[in-house]
């Protein structure tokens, strides 16, 4: 299978200079390209001089990541597409068993490696840690992260597991599953495409997986910090989007409605913590949610929607009213 390397930038020159070395060194098994979103800075003649082997293909606009990679992947006819954040250390041999992953297994249609935090290299890292999950409301946490609450890594997720949704610093794809279940949705711009692209493939009965046994080391907030009220306002609004398009049955607008009396807590408990930049972020995020609402219900009419992608438990109730702030094994629902 011929493999690629995609690095998206913007303005990340920096970003390039340190992580690039790593990706070139130990990525052996694929050819390595920069998508680059219309940078001002100097990253293409920084790459010009420094990687000329690496491919550059460069976007018109800064599409974000979904256009971003939807713009750059349209020009490669590889098999595997690896979508790697700028910000991520590689590790020797990090690409053989996700290669073989998808050699051995046909119905595996995307992979994720360990997510650690470059940080604290014996923590799990936020985007992704050991594999994503989303509660009965919709919220995403990981195997490895609960909100905020890191776990060390102690090799207990040292397994081959399904997960329901794989990071985007990090994410292998098939080809011809990317395009089958209609590439990363722009209108999202950044933040949680790649849990719609993951859940879209789990209602066209594909796989995703997670692999302990390859690990890559994450900066993460290289391009909007966590504590960034607009990274707030993505992931509140683009969660209720992707519940809108992927959700399965009636039932979807009881869970709409739950969400967004949640969201509305999540905004007054931001108010009471004095962060009223976030608690203004989720207001935003409601009424951009409201403007594009039959947008995202023309798209769910060509959608097919499956029972069964939540978790049966609140990571709400678990977190802040039971105090179970790892993952629990008891909270993950047979496929």
């Amino acid at each position: 299978m011929k493999t690629a390397v995609v690095i998206l930038n913007w303005n990340g020159r920096s970003l390039l200079e340190r992580f690039l070395p790593s990706v070139v060194r130990y990525s052996e098994e694929a050819s390595i390209y920069v998508a680059d979103n219309a940078s001002t800075d100097d990253s293409l003649k920084f790459l010009n001089s420094n990687y000329p082997e690496i491919g550059i293909i460069r976007n018109k606009e800064n599409g974000g990541y979904a256009g971003g990679y939807n713009d750059a992947l349209k020009h490669l006819e590889e098999d595997i597409f690896i979508l790697l954040n700028s910000d991520v250390e590689v590790t020797p041999g990090w690409l053989r068993p996700i290669l073989e992953e998808f050699r051995q297994h046909p119905e595996t249609a995307a992979v994720q490696p360990k997510l650690l935090d470059l940080k604290r290299k014996e923590y799990f890292e936020y985007a992704g840690a050991a594999g994503g999950y989303l509660d009965m409301f919709g919220y995403p946490y990981c195997r490895g992260r609960v909100f905020d609450h890191l776990e060390k890594d102690e090799g207990q997720y040292n397994d081959r597991e399904r997960i329901l949704w794989a990071s985007g610093a990090c994410l292998a794809i098939r080809r011809e599953d990317f395009y089958r279940a209609g590439q990363l949705d722009e209108d999202y711009f950044a933040h949680q495409e790649e849990i719609d692209l993951c859940w879209r493939l789990f209602n066209l009965d594909r796989q995703v997986i997670y692999l302990g046994t390859t690990e890559v080391y994450h900066l993460g907030g290289a391009t909007l910090d966590s504590m960034s009220p607009k990274k707030t306002f993505y992931n509140f609004r683009n969660s209720l989007f992707s519940l809108v398009k992927n959700a399965p049955g009636r039932r979807i607008w009881l869970l709409v409605f739950a969400r967004l009396v949640l969201d509305g807590i999540a905004g007054v408990k931001f108010f009471l913590q004095l962060r009223f930049s976030h608690t203004l972020a989720i207001v935003k995020a409601h009424f951009s949610f409201y403007s594009k609402l039959r947008r995202m219900l023309n798209k769910r009419r060509f959608l097919s929607q499956k029972k069964n992608y939540f978790q049966s438990r609140s990571i709400l109730l678990d977190y802040y009213i039971i105090g179970q702030k790892k993952f629990k094994k008891t909270n993950k629902r047979a496929f």
